[in-house]
């Protein structure tokens, strides 16, 4: 009898784990793809005769050109700096806006909300334009700190709208008693609200560090010289020309910047899972 019903669980449940399988396959695919192409040399990626989906004579010589360009590591490390910076910046700025649309009474907190979350709506192609301007004026175009200011401003009105909807989620009782206890409010918040808000944190600044490894249009907009691209436009420049790709290296190159960002997901899933969700709601 027991064996019958986990059979009929069983048979009900394979559409659910077709359908599973199938979304992961599909996502998981063009990474598999990057990785076999960084592994073939340039005649085997044009062929696709037999197995194409596994390298007939597999090669790091592309990982051996990526590192070899002139500039790579330099990318590299401005490529961390500048997303570690911006993460810091973004995720600072955000708790704190966050926390108080979340928790303090004003006028106009729902609407300060909704009008931030609207600000990340707005298409940076309409903003890089005043952006280049203010920057000019201030002096700073041209290098990476140019990327430190501008990457917050897309980064910030979106943890701000998570973290408010996370904040609106975590008990204020314990933090009330704090308070009646004799801590001030901001040493209740960074001593009670703050540890507790921290998978809520994690995923701000997640999707910051994401974000910001990632990003391209302000890379090529806000800085010149090769010392001072990032990993995005520096490996696109050393790789392609004219109708020209090296697919080659350029797979290689997105393998290797995908790590830091896998790693990140890889040690923090439990955390950032349960932060989306939960600032993804509010009351």
């Amino acid at each position: 009898m027991q064996v019958a019903q986990l059979t009929r669980n069983a048979r009900r449940s394979l559409p659910f784990y077709f359908l599973l399988g199938a979304v992961i396959v599909i996502f998981l695919f063009p990474f598999y793809w990057g990785l076999i192409t960084s592994l073939k040399f340039e005649v085997e990626i044009y062929d696709f005769s037999g197995n194409f989906l596994v390298p007939k004579n597999p090669s790091l010589a592309n990982y051996m050109t990526l590192f070899r360009a002139p500039n790579y590591f330099i990318w590299f490390w401005n490529t961390l700096l500048v997303s570690a910076v911006t993460t810091a910046i973004s995720v600072v700025i955000s708790v704190m806006a966050g926390f108080a649309i979340a928790r303090l009474r004003f006028r106009g907190a729902a609407l300060a909300g909704t009008l931030v979350f609207i600000t990340y709506l707005a298409p940076k192609n309409f903003l890089f334009v005043p952006l280049a301007q203010i920057l000019k004026d201030w002096g700073l175009l041209g290098g990476l700190p140019a990327l430190m200011l501008t990457y917050p401003t897309n980064l910030i009105p979106f943890c701000t709208w998570l973290l408010s909807g996370y904040f609106s989620n975590v008990p204020q009782e314990p933090e009330e008693c704090a308070m009646v206890d004799g801590a001030s409010r901001l040493g209740a918040i960074v001593r009670i609200t703050l540890p507790m808000s921290l998978p809520g944190i994690i995923t701000a600044a997640i999707f910051s560090f994401t974000a910001s490894w990632n990003e391209l249009l302000y890379s090529v907009a806000f800085v010149n010289g090769e010392q001072n691209k990032m990993l995005t436009n520096g490996v696109i420049s050393a790789f392609t020309g004219g109708d020209s790709f090296a697919w080659g290296p350029l797979m290689a190159a997105a393998t290797v910047s995908s790590l830091p960002v896998a790693l990140l997901y890889l040690f923090f899933t439990d955390r950032f899972v349960s932060g989306i969700t939960a600032g993804s709601t509010k009351g």
